[in-house]
C-alpha cells in the first residue's frame, strides 16, 4: 500500500519560498507513532494527514511538526485544500470542512488564493519570563500571552528583521512559540512578524498561519482596520491577508505544488 504525498509551499504564489508543507492523503485513519514518524522523516515545519468522513462531506484532518502533533497549522491547512482542489479530490467551486482538533476549519477557494476560516484568539499583557526577552536580544514595547504563545511587540520592522535568537536559551521558555511583530514600515503591509518555535522542533518557522489568528485581532486593535495585510518576514517570507470578523479570523493566501510522490512504508 501507498499512499500519495505532496510538498506544497504556501502563502506564496512563487515556488521555494512562503512555508513548505508536506501533505499525505490517507484513505484511512492511521496510527498516531506512524504519522509522527513520518513527519519526522520529511522534517518539514509541518506535515498534514488527511482522508474523507464516510459520508465524503467532510475531511479529517491533523497536523505534525518533526517532534509533536499541534492543535492548528494555517500553513499546512491551506496546503491541503490546495492539494483537494488540484487533484480534483473536491470540485474547485465546493468548500471544504475540515475535522480537526481545533473544531471544524473551512477552505474556500477564491481564484488563485484560498481563504481559510480559522477561530481567533485574544492575548493578555504579561510579564515577560526571565529568557524571553534575553533569549531575542531586544527590549518590547509590549508583552502579551496567549494561552499557548508569547506576543513580543517591537519598536520597529528594522529591529524585527535583525533579531537573531539564543535559540538554546529560548527553548528553555515554557511555551509552543514566541511571535515578534511590529507595524510595517511601508504602505505595502499593515503590520509584519516573525515566529520562533525550538521548543517544538522548529527554530524560526517561515510563515504561521495560526499565529495571525492572534496578530490579526491584536492588529485590528491598534491600527483600527478589519481587512489587514502581513508580511511575515522570514529568510523564505509569506503574504497573508487577514480579515477579523469577532470570534473568527479568516486568513487568505496562494500555494504552489512543489513536489509530488507517493510514501510507500506504512
Amino acid at each position: 500500500m501507498s499512499f500519495p504525498l505532496f510538498q506544497v509551499d504556501a502563502f506564496t504564489h512563487l515556488p521555494f519560498s512562503g512555508n513548505p508543507a508536506a501533505v499525505c492523503l490517507l484513505s484511512a485513519p492511521q496510527k498516531t507513532d506512524w504519522m509522527q514518524a513520518v513527519a519526522a522523516e520529511m522534517n518539514l515545519s509541518e506535515t498534514a494527514f488527511l482522508y474523507p468522513s464516510p459520508a465524503g462531506e467532510t475531511h479529517h484532518l491533523r497536523w505534525f511538526t518533526p517532534v509533536t502533533e499541534v492543535d492548528l497549522c494555517g500553513h499546512a491547512t491551506l496546503a491541503s485544500a490546495h492539494v483537494l482542489w488540484e487533484e480534483k479530490q473536491v470540485d474547485a467551486g465546493i468548500p471544504i470542512r475540515f475535522e480537526t482538533r481545533s473544531g471544524v476549519l473551512r477552505a474556500d477557494k477564491k481564484g488563485k488564493r484560498i481563504a481559510i476560516d480559522f477561530p481567533a484568539e485574544t492575548e493578555a499583557a504579561a510579564d515577560a519570563p526571565p529568557d524571553l526577552l534575553a533569549a531575542l536580544g531586544l527590549e518590547a514595547v509590549y508583552v502579551g500571552k496567549t494561552s499557548v504563545d508569547y506576543l513580543v511587540e517591537v519598536e520597529n520592522e528594522s529591529m524585527l528583521r535583525a533579531v537573531t535568537p539564543d535559540f538554546r536559551r529560548l527553548k528553555k521558555v515554557l511555551t509552543r512559540g514566541v511571535m515578534v511583530t511590529a507595524r510595517a514600515s511601508c504602505s505595502d503591509y499593515d503590520f509584519v512578524s516573525r515566529f520562533f518555535a525550538p521548543a517544538a522542533g522548529i527554530d524560526e518557522d517561515p510563515v504561521t498561519g495560526s499565529a495571525h489568528c492572534v496578530l490579526g485581532p491584536y492588529w485590528e486593535k491598534r491600527i483600527g482596520k478589519k481587512e489587514l495585510k502581513a508580511y511575515q518576514a522570514s529568510l523564505r517570507g509569506g503574504v497573508l491577508k487577514v480579515r477579523c470578523a469577532g470570534e473568527r479570523v479568516c486568513l487568505e493566501g496562494e500555494a504552489v505544488t512543489v513536489l509530488r510522490g507517493s510514501l510507500l512504508y506504512i
